[in-house]
């Protein structure tokens, strides 16, 4: 036994050293090429074919494929290897630089203060002459810590002096990006790694905004800069960056002066314009930099192109510096620091133009994220679905970024004008009769009729108080039924058509349908995906039956992350066709919710649809202890709503009425959600939140569950704790659907509560419960049921239906085994509403 055993071994052996000839080893790689792990029957057939593997036994060939594949397998996992420590090496520089940085500015505060120190005992043991004396001091060290150098002349048309203004540009960013020019905080949330975004800042204690980022990416730095320089392809507040000038210098950089505009994030503020040197140049070490600033008065310099409607807004030093890291990637160093001119706008807004980390969200991380994404889709790690490239997909995102933008801003030198108010100024209207002026990439000739026509923008603004941003558009992208018109959305959609649709009228959940997203891309950190929302038509009436269709959405949707400081959430969409061509023609419309940095000297000002009564409101008022901003979110937001229709020329003033109450209809609706969806500062884990009018959701289980008790003798459930909410938290989880409708002698029964399985039953929600009735969702048989025991129901307050039928609201059928209704006496013992319990329900 132990002799065959030592024999196998001894061939296992032999056979794991067979030496190949060159042409052997060519036939058999020839082979692996093609098909990495060959069946027997391809090896004996592989034999066959090639006269010089004859003498080799078909077991090894065999071992020789295994030990192929796993050096392959090897190599691949090496390589991977060397990848990753390349990053971790590359990251352990910065971190050992960002640790220097920050021990360099520990330093200098300690000395800063102990001087500072001096200065009060100086003063406080001096006459006044004296303390003049030390203030003189205390400037001139000033001037010592910070030299300014003197400025030469400078020509508006002398290189020379432009050149001095980009020396001193590249020498104050530099000193931000890796000294101590700026006292930088550590955004919450950027914690550095291999895989992370990089390391984030923003500024605390100078003027204006700034942020600053580092990160890796496996660019080359000459691909960076290209990328880094085309503003408009990341940035998506930027309209346009004109380069009036390009000015070579003798160290192979160039200098350029470059007029840009930005839009502004909602209806109730001017947008922001810039005047700005760029200076592109390599530093002795290798590495690229791009520095930017303003040109001004002190700065000298040209003089820019005038603001006309734009306020002019001032970058100070700001730029990138990259650096090539071993494995021909880059190391990025950002700065953004601008000056927004916050006194031009009304105070309840300022937030948005003091906020750094709102900065850092648009402007600073935006950037290295889009380097990170091309990064990510040069090398092929990225697949996208749907046939079409990323650049294609990364284009229509920002199509319908840039046409909501277009509408919420409404410039003139597009071609836009206000029309006329209907005596509210909750919503305003702007059209624009010459689409030639904006027909760009975002719109296309063929949606405005030949004979006439153009496209009208119905926007609004509100002030939002206690709800997260990314929570309220996670919420409107998921149930669209709860504000949406089918037959808004169905005339949006004719419009991209020959012969548009008839003008609905404005039925804010009129026309219920369901939709189905269908995801085409994301970006890395899924902060913002891309995708086709189809919206299934269901016509109830014969005059509907035009409506019984399909509908198609391209869909943006971004900033959904709870967790993210500073981040804007936004929710843009445009009507497409089945075709769905790459030059498809947007007109966007959607949400745009902005947080507004808690302060804790700001009044404590309510919702409000106008957000114009809320500016006058004067300092004075503090938000009460309760309202502390324990959560990860700010305690205010800015919502911008803006939709846009094409339109006839004969048709304009009723599409500009059904828009106006359109939006009126859907701000409704979103405040009915906002309040639904806004965490509770008392208890956050009880279950519901009940609709105004309505009792509170703790007394309404416990009329529900005593009335039960009276009418039929039995417990509804049995309260295993006697705390407060125990009863309202087993009504809100009980498995059996629990509903209350409303008891009206002249009307339908309406729903106004559910439990979650309630809710479930129906499809629907808590907030578009109110819109569903009774006779809705029971069948011809449960209606007939109904009506006989009704009177049994009115006298002994119960009774008890046999199994049946009935619908959700989206039209799918549920079979339950039981039902029982009772009546529902409040404290006084007077008839409250109708409650419902559906035994074992399930969907047929």
């Amino acid at each position: 036994m132990a002799l065959s055993i030592h024999s196998k071994d001894k061939h296992m052996d032999s056979s794991k050293y067979v030496r190949y000839t060159p042409e052997q080893v060519e036939a058999l790689e020839r082979v692996y090429t093609e098909c990495p792990k060959p069946s027997s029957l391809r090896r004996q057939q592989l034999i066959r074919e090639c006269p010089i593997l004859s003498n080799i036994e078909p077991k090894q060939i065999k071992v020789w494929f295994q030990n192929r594949r796993c050096r392959e397998k090897q190599r691949k996992e090496a390589s991977r290897l060397q990848t990753v420590n390349r990053k971790l090496t590359a990251m352990n520089k910065l971190l050992m630089e960002e640790n220097d940085r920050l021990q360099k500015q520990v330093s200098h505060l300690v000395y800063e203060n102990g001087f500072m120190r001096q200065q009060i005992q100086t003063a406080s043991a001096t006459t006044t002459d004296n303390s003049c004396e030390s203030v003189v001091m205390s400037g001139q060290h000033q001037q010592q810590q910070n030299p300014t150098p003197q400025q030469p002349q400078r020509d508006a048309n002398n290189p020379a002096g432009l050149l001095a203004i980009a020396e001193e540009t590249l020498a104050e960013f530099l000193s931000k990006a890796t000294g101590t020019a700026v006292d930088w905080v550590q955004m919450i949330g950027m914690k550095p790694g291999p895989d992370s975004i990089g390391i984030v800042a923003v500024s605390r204690n100078c003027s204006g905004v700034a942020a600053r980022a580092c990160g890796l990416v496996s660019l080359e730095p000459t691909k960076v800069a290209e990328i880094l320089k085309d503003r408009p392809s990341w940035f998506c507040d930027c309209r346009c960056l004109d380069i009036l000038s390009v000015i070579p210098t003798g160290s192979g950089g160039t200098i350029e002066l470059i007029y840009m505009q930005t839009y502004a994030p909602t209806t109730l503020a001017a947008a922001r314009d810039f005047w700005t040197l760029r200076y592109t140049t390599t530093l002795e070490d290798g590495s690229l930099v791009i520095c930017e600033r303003s040109l001004t008065s002190s700065t000298g310099g040209p003089t820019g192109p005038p603001p006309s409607s734009f306020i002019r807004a001032e970058m100070l030093p700001s730029g990138y510096l990259i650096r090539p890291c071993e494995g021909s990637g880059s190391i990025i160093h950002i700065v953004d620091h601008v000056d927004l001119d916050v006194w031009s706008v009304p105070e309840v807004l300022r937030p948005l133009y003091e906020s750094s980390k709102i900065l850092a969200q648009k402007m600073t991380m935006a950037a290295l994220r889009h380097i990170r994404q091309i990064a990510q889709e040069t090398s092929g790690e990225i697949q996208y679905g749907g046939g079409r490239q990323p650049a294609v997909l990364r284009t229509f995102s920002q199509r319908l970024c840039r046409g909501f933008n277009d509408a919420v801003n409404g410039f003139t030198d597009d071609g836009w004008s206000l029309l006329g108010s209907d005596g509210g100024d909750d919503v305003t209207i702007v059209i624009n009769s010459s689409p030639n002026k904006f027909l760009g990439s975002q719109y296309n000739a063929s949606m405005f009729p030949t004979f006439g026509g153009g496209v009208l923008c119905a926007k609004a603004s509100m002030l939002l108080q206690n709800v997260p941003p990314a929570l309220l558009v996670r919420f409107l992208r998921e149930h669209r039924s709860e504000w949406a018109d089918y037959g808004v959305d169905a005339y949006s959609a004719a419009c991209l058509k020959a012969s548009p649709y008839a003008v609905p009228c404005a039925r804010p959940g009129g026309f219920p349908s369901s939709q189905v997203i269908l995801p085409l891309a994301h970006t890395m950190e899924h902060e913002e995906f891309l995708e086709v929302v189809r919206l299934e038509g269901h016509a109830f009436s014969p005059e509907d039956v035009a409506l019984a269709r399909d509908m198609y959405l391209l869909q943006l949707c971004s900033g959904v992350d709870e967790n993210a400081v500073g981040a804007c959430a936004q929710l843009v969409f445009a009507p497409i066709d089945e075709s769905f061509a790459d030059d498809a023609p947007l007109l966007s419309s959607g949400f745009r919710v902005i947080p507004l940095d808690p302060k804790t000297d700001a009044p404590a000002t309510t919702r409000t649809l106008d957000l114009a009564s809320t500016l006058e409101v004067g300092p004075g008022g503090t938000r009460p202890a309760s309202e502390a901003d324990t959560n990860s979110y700010n305690l205010r937001s800015v919502l911008t709503i803006a939709f846009q229709f094409s339109f006839e020329n004969h048709m304009r003033d009723n599409v500009a009425a059904m828009a106006r109450q359109y939006v009126r209809g859907v701000v409704g609706s979103v405040q009915r959600v906002a309040m639904a969806i806004a965490p509770s500062r008392l208890s956050s884990n009880v279950g519901p939140k009940t609709l105004p009018g309505s009792p509170e959701a703790l007394t309404l289980a416990q009329w529900i569950c005593r009335s039960y008790r009276i009418h039929t003798g039995g417990e509804l459930f049995r309260v295993e704790s006697q705390a407060g909410d125990a009863l309202l938290k087993q009504l809100w989880h009980h498995s059996d659907a629990i509903m209350c409708c409303s008891l009206k002698t002249n009307a339908s029964p309406v729903f106004t509560f559910a439990n979650q399985a309630g809710l479930d039953m129906l499809e629907t929600t808590l907030v578009a419960l109110q819109d569903i009735m009774l006779d809705k969702i029971l069948d011809e048989a449960g209606r007939k049921i109904l009506c006989s025991e009704f009177s049994k129901i009115t006298q002994q307050g119960f009774a008890y239906l046999p199994a049946g039928i009935c619908v959700s609201s989206m039209g799918r059928p549920v079979s339950y085994e039981q039902a029982v209704a009772w009546k529902v006496l409040n404290d006084d013992d007077s008839n409250h509403c109708l409650a419902f319990m559906f035994m074992n329900w399930s969907f047929v």
